[in-house]
């Protein structure tokens, strides 16, 4: 019974193959070894448990950063990977690290909150007990009313949240009707034109943030004045999503060597945040205990990525090389579990997989862990501008032809349910077959949309083939995404292992065909914004 149960599972697993072995030559044999592998054999979780619980959170430049990418280097090299190495890609900036951070209401009762001091922000100097000052400027000349009186006081900006319930479930996956959309969706009219991405509004948003916009000007303007008097701390709150237990925070301002450190920036979420200003306003005497430690490193200005390869051994193809990426560092909060040792994770698991098979790969494969992802794409768009091509001019290196093509996860833990194609239509029918070993897994769609705001564009932005695949959605922007719940319990072994064999299947495909992808057409220079933004 159990050997004609696994002979219609290998039968099952040929069938697609049936029409489609002349145009990709597809191997069920070598598809069903992976699939054994990264499913009966996995290692994924203990990738993660060492990226994410025994290094601790992986802001660029950090220590927690520094302790997962020697962790990633001597793996891979332990697996007999070649050329491992933590590899420095251009000046980023201070490191940051909490070293302490206790926060408390004192007055008119005891309380201990959960807070998170915002990146690269300054400590208060050991252990202070201040008084809460509630700020209702409306602009920055409001703000004047307020001189002279920020000293030794707690700040508290006249802005309640109000609290939202949920009564939606936090985590879901995608259902047919949603990936059939994505699957007849076609090419926009103006798919010759810049692609207005995730990675560029967000870097729009942020310049129209820091420039454009009252409140933000505001804000300035008010920590400028704390930090001249002497105000402990500025209390905020990380948005309607901080809410019951989870608190979203990120940067608190500049890091560049020559910035001068960032005043006391701490996020609560919603229900402490309203609790502390409603008793304000109705004017009762508000004291908290607030202990924040932190330290800048300056030793070390680099940014570093994690690279490691699998040489080829055809001596015609091994030059050339398939790619597969993740970003390795997190914001401060939680571990960067689901963003994005997840990604990091199944990416050393797939080169895990593929050198256990000791197959003889034509093309050279190649890892690449990303730093300064959060902070606009840093390591990547710095890796491919010193390896491949400055975008700015769109001159090319001998390497940039050699390349065949980048695969890259960054969307949490949910398993792949198919691939985007970046607007490269010439790819379709290519990743459809490769796919379909996997139609039991669920993952099926093929999608000519682009996705963005991750790795994958430092190599579209310049002609070179660079995917991300659709992943079922879970609790990733409800839940876990650059929040204090980003942790290793949040991260679901069986997607794991999936994505991993199914990205481990399209390397070795990549890696096996005669000819490289296909590219689209060559983006043309962008002096002005380099990359796009």
């Amino acid at each position: 019974m159990r050997k004609n149960t696994r002979l219609s599972v290998m039968l099952a697993l040929a069938l697609p193959f049936a029409g489609l072995a002349q145009s990709e030559n597809v191997d069920p044999a070598m598809m069903q070894k992976i699939r054994k592998e990264g499913l009966e054999n996995s290692k994924v979780m203990e990738i993660a448990f060492n990226l994410t619980d025994k290094s601790g959170n992986r802001l660029t430049a950090s220590p927690g950063f520094n302790r997962a990418a020697n962790y990633a280097k001597e793996t891979l090299a332990g697996w007999g990977l070649s050329n491992a190495a933590v590899q420095p890609w251009g000046e980023f900036g201070k490191g940051w690290e909490l070293e302490k951070s206790y926060v408390a209401i004192t007055a008119p009762y005891y309380k201990s909150l959960s807070a998170y001091p915002k990146t690269w922000t300054a400590g208060t100097k050991g252990q202070k007990n201040a008084e809460i000052l509630v700020i209702s400027a409306k602009d920055s000349a409001g703000l004047e009313s307020y001189r002279g009186q920020l000293k030794g006081k707690l700040l508290i900006i006249d802005q309640t949240t109000p609290y939202k319930h949920s009564f939606k479930a936090d985590a879901v996956r995608y259902i047919d009707a949603e990936l059939d959309a994505m699957a007849k969706a076609t090419m926009p009219a103006a798919a010759r034109q810049p692609v207005d991405t995730a990675a560029q509004r967000r870097q729009r948003e942020a310049m129209m943030a820091r420039f454009n916009n009252p409140a933000a000007r505001m804000l300035t303007v008010l920590k400028n004045m704390a930090k001249a008097e002497g105000a402990v701390a500025l209390l905020s709150m990380g948005g309607s999503r901080s809410h019951d237990g989870t608190i979203f925070a990120q940067g608190g301002g500049a890091y560049k060597a020559s910035d001068p450190e960032n005043f006391p920036d701490i996020v609560l979420g919603i229900e402490d945040y309203n609790t502390i200003l409603r008793l304000a306003k109705a004017g009762e005497p508000v004291k908290m205990d607030v202990d924040v430690k932190t330290k800048f490193h300056t030793k070390d200005l680099n940014g570093y990525n994690v690279i490691a390869e699998i040489p080829g051994t055809d001596p015609a193809l091994k030059e050339e090389v398939v790619m597969i990426g993740a970003h390795l560092d997190s914001w401060q909060t939680g571990t960067g579990a689901t963003d994005n040792a997840s990604g990091s994770s199944v990416m050393m698991e797939a080169i895990r997989i593929l050198k256990s098979l000791g197959f003889n790969n034509r093309r050279t494969i190649r890892i690449g862990l990303w730093s300064g992802e959060e902070q606009g794409l840093l390591g990547s768009r710095g890796y491919v501008k010193n390896t491949f091509a400055d975008p700015a001019t769109m001159q090319t290196t001998p390497a940039h032809e050699k390349f065949s093509s980048y695969f890259n996860i960054d969307n949490g833990t949910g398993k792949i349910r198919g691939i985007y194609l970046q607007g490269n239509e010439a790819c379709r029918d290519i990743f459809a077959q490769w796919l379909a070993p996997f139609k039991d897994l669920g993952a099926t769609t093929v999608t000519i949309s682009n996705t963005g705001g991750t790795d994958h564009q430092a190599f579209d932005a310049v002609g070179l083939p660079g995917f991300q695949f659709i992943q079922d959605p879970i609790e990733y922007d409800t839940r876990t995404h650059h929040s204090n719940m980003d942790v290793y319990d949040h991260l679901i072994e069986a997607d794991l292992k999936q994505i991993a064999t199914i990205v481990a299947a399209f390397v070795y495909n990549a890696s096996q065909r005669d000819a490289k992808l296909p590219r689209k057409e060559m983006p043309k220079p962008r002096p002005a914004g380099g990359f796009g933004f």
